[in-house]
């Protein structure tokens, strides 16, 4: 049976009925929209078309931030002020065609190699905010974290969920890789991990060394090979040379052996 109406306010009856259809902007901004159609006197079909254009646009603002809250990014960084000629023979064009996400459409992989200090994790969260934008799930972690929740997870019997958490999203952001020597189980997980989204998901990983060099983190050689491998199959990668941005304000005292 049909809910009775309250007929002496239209307005709060058609309000109540925007709720029960779960079309809350649209509750919200009745008023305002009900005031704009007296005014401008637009076609019924346009009016309608204003109506549902608010509620879609107000829904897809919310899964923008339920996307980048879930990705656990962090405030964006914007890119405007980056000094692009302190990172020689890195283009500001190469890091703005990856915001475009074509990458993430493609499976493909980016890796960000160089210094600390040198802007690597700054671009690889704006292009992981950029991925958000167009409303593509997104998870950032530090390697190492994301390594010791997954083994973890073996203990307590959520390991299904855990790995579905980093292998699902259509991008994932793998940071400070290189930085901590990785146990045997740590690396046997993140073998896992490399070869279920190889060519199926895209990857970012930040780095400070170079793939030649992950020998030298990780417990088996072959091993560092075998991942490497999957990960910089048709991927882009960009090299960041150049000073480190963090400077110290002053320094005092002579100069340190070997400094």
């Amino acid at each position: 049976m049909a809910k009775k109406t309250d007929a002496r306010d239209p307005v709060e009856a058609l309000r109540s009925v925007c709720l029960e259809l779960n079309l809350t902007t649209v509750a919200k901004r009745l008023s305002e929209l009900l005031t704009q159609a007296e005014t401008g006197h637009p076609a019924y079909s346009d009016f309608l078309r204003e109506v549902l254009e608010a509620e879609q646009a107000a829904r897809w603002e919310r899964k923008i931030q339920r996307r980048i809250r879930w990705s656990k990014l962090g405030a964006l960084v914007p890119l405007d002020g980056f000094d692009w000629s302190a990172r020689p023979q890195l283009s500001a064009q190469v890091v703005k065609e990856l915001q475009t996400c074509r990458f993430v459409d493609e499976h493909r992989n980016v890796i960000l190699v160089g210094k600390s200090s040198t802007g690597k994790t700054t671009v690889a969260r704006a292009i992981g905010h950029a991925a958000c934008q167009r409303g593509l799930s997104v998870y950032n972690g530090a390697l190492a974290e994301v390594l010791e929740k997954l083994h973890a997870s073996r203990a307590d019997g959520t390991y299904r969920k855990a790995f579905r958490r980093v292998t699902m999203p259509d991008l994932l952001l793998l940071d400070d890789a290189g930085f901590s020597d990785l146990k045997r189980e740590y690396a046997n997980e993140m073998f896992r991990l490399v070869c279920a989204r190889h060519r199926q998901r895209s990857t970012i990983v930040v780095t400070n060394l170079p793939f030649k060099q992950w020998g030298e983190f990780m417990p088996s050689p072959a091993q560092a090979v075998a991942i490497a491998d999957r990960l910089i199959d048709q991927a882009t990668i960009l090299r960041f040379t150049g000073k480190p941005y963090r400077q110290p304000r002053d320094i005092h005292g002579a100069p340190l052996d070997g400094e």
